[in-house]
């Protein structure tokens, strides 16, 4: 499972968009071959370093709580800053995610590496955090997996305004290419969000709701086997 999340975790690469958490963002060809990329696996616990194809350095990382989980997708590292030591430790690389703040960075707790323990941020050894600070530029691709099912990870989650997570974002991409929702598919469970959901339910029969259940999920053809 882990080869083939790595699979398509690199195919992604290759096909995404430099405004990668867009549904309708516009194809690249490939990267270039020195290109500095980063691949983490949120279960696995790694954060993997890059240049192409080649690999030049892996490390151990910490990543979200079920309550704060990681967001999964493909962004890019858009800025950065160092400072004296704190719960930061001392280098912060800032993705792009579109629904919140999240980060690549030390922590003052190491002890946490290698569990689920940010609030959706990614937390490394300091020392390494230092490291990866000098070696990727801005404008670097961050492709954060999860499980087998992309945005789904393994498995469906009741949904409900106010929500931001890469659920969301999949609910809206899939209404949208039903032609119930309009907007980004940017994660954020906002008013149109909840107006294509309450539209959609009304539309396939199911309980007047603003809320997506499992039954939705269901109607509207989105499962962990498609």
């Amino acid at each position: 499972m882990r080869v083939w999340g790595l699979a398509l975790s690199v195919a992604l690469l290759f096909i995404c968009a430099s405004a990668p958490f867009s549904p309708d963002a516009e194809p690249v060809a490939a990267v270039k071959s020195a290109e500095k990329w980063l691949l983490v696996g949120i279960h696995s616990k790694t954060l993997t370093l890059y240049e192409g194809t080649k690999i030049i350095k892996t490390y151990p990382v910490a990543t979200g709580t079920g309550d704060t989980p990681t967001p999964l997708g493909v962004f890019r590292i858009t800025n950065r800053f160092a400072s004296e030591m704190s719960g930061f430790g001392t280098r912060f690389l800032g993705f792009n995610c579109p629904w919140g703040t999240y980060g690549i960075h030390g922590t003052n707790k190491p002890d946490s590496i290698g569990q689920n323990a940010s609030h959706g941020c990614i937390r490394m050894h300091v020392k390494d955090a230092e490291d990866l600070y000098s070696r990727v530029p801005n404008g670097a691709r961050v492709v954060i997996e999860g499980g087998p099912f992309g945005d789904l990870d393994y498995s469906l989650k009741a949904l409900a305004p106010g929500d931001r997570n890469s659920h969301v974002r999949a609910v809206q991409a899939k209404l949208k290419a039903l032609g119930y929702y309009y907007g980004t598919a940017d994660g954020v469970y906002g008013e149109n969000t909840k107006q294509a959901v309450i539209h959609a339910r009304e539309a396939l029969q199911l309980p007047a709701s603003d809320s997506v259940d499992w039954a939705f999920y269901q109607a509207i053809g989105l499962t962990l086997f498609e």
